[in-house]
């Protein structure tokens, strides 16, 4: 197998992980409040990736710091806007729901560049705005607030990813994605103090949750993807992450008992669409662009 074949098999592997801690997370909301889950979650992350890299760790500047705060509020908050919303809704609809960011990512681009979004894109908003009409209007077209929740919780990632691009350039990416995990935490912890009770897990099924969104969801699936990502282009791995949803699903299926309903098929389907059709549309352009950069080269 090629080195990028072994790089998309670990992106595969990541993503399989986070479609699970949707599952995660449910079992850990079983005992566990909102804030003191993200905090757990993020503090374990932290520590685990960062004894790894320790010496990255130690060399951090200020600007590191200052855009870790600002990226760690943002994956705070998706962390517990989707925690909140998972008390109302399916992990089927929140894995479909927080999938939008394949689309929100390219129409939010295009208005800050003051432009129309392409035709591909046009289409692939139209499909995943069927999606979720099916997959979360109940009877005269009333929408649960855990779908309303997870679905300005797929805006604030959004919104994360595309300040990450720009940030990115002038950090150690490293050190910065792992003090992102203790910013995170840390804004989790304060909050846990102010509004909840601080505890630790106190069952098999929570310490899992909280060890397998810790260590596996957060901390493996970060380095798995820093790592993959040198060697791995960003539309296949736009690809992949599309299968994030679908992996969410068969978790819930199979350890929550959640039932695959025609909604959630054709919903999903949708959405599945409208995700393929943006990714395909960037490889479309970067295609042309090493064909056009090719034929400058010849001339």
């Amino acid at each position: 197998m090629s080195i990028q074949g072994k790089a998309n098999l670990l992106m595969v592997i990541v993503t399989m992980f986070w479609g699970l801690s949707y599952t995660f997370m449910v079992m850990g909301l079983e005992t566990l409040a909102v804030y003191n889950v993200v905090a757990l979650r993020c503090i374990i992350a932290f520590f685990a990736a960062g004894i790894i890299f320790y010496k990255r760790m130690i060399k951090t500047d200020a600007k590191t710091l200052k855009y870790a705060a600002i990226q760690g509020f943002l994956l705070f908050i998706v962390f517990v806007l989707s925690l909140f919303g998972l008390e109302t809704t399916s992990v089927s609809n929140a894995g479909f729901i927080l999938s939008l960011t394949v689309v929100l990512v390219p129409i939010i681009s295009s208005f800050i560049e003051k432009k129309l979004p392409s035709r591909a894109v046009s289409f692939a908003i139209i499909c995943t705005m069927i999606g979720i009409t099916v997959l979360t209007a109940h009877g005269s077209f009333t929408f649960q607030k855990g779908d309303i929740l997870i679905a300005i919780a797929a805006l604030c990632y959004s919104i994360y990813l595309l300040l990450n691009s720009s940030f990115t350039r002038n950090v150690e990416s490293i050190s910065y994605g792992i003090y992102q995990l203790g910013f995170a935490g840390f804004y989790a912890l304060i909050l846990t103090f102010i509004f909840e009770t601080p505890t630790l897990p106190n069952t098999t099924s929570s310490w899992i949750a909280i060890i397998g969104l810790g260590v596996i969801c957060s901390a493996f699936c970060f380095v798995g993807q820093t790592v993959a990502q040198q060697f791995t282009s960003a539309t296949h791995t736009g690809l992949i992450f599309s299968l994030e949803p679908i992996f969410a699903a068969m978790f819930a299926v199979m350890f929550l008992g959640e039932g695959l309903t025609i909604k959630v098929l054709i919903g999903g389907s949708f959405i599945l669409i409208g995700n393929l059709v943006a990714q395909l549309e960037q490889l479309h352009v970067l295609r042309f662009i090493k064909k056009h950069d090719h034929k400058k080269a010849i001339h």
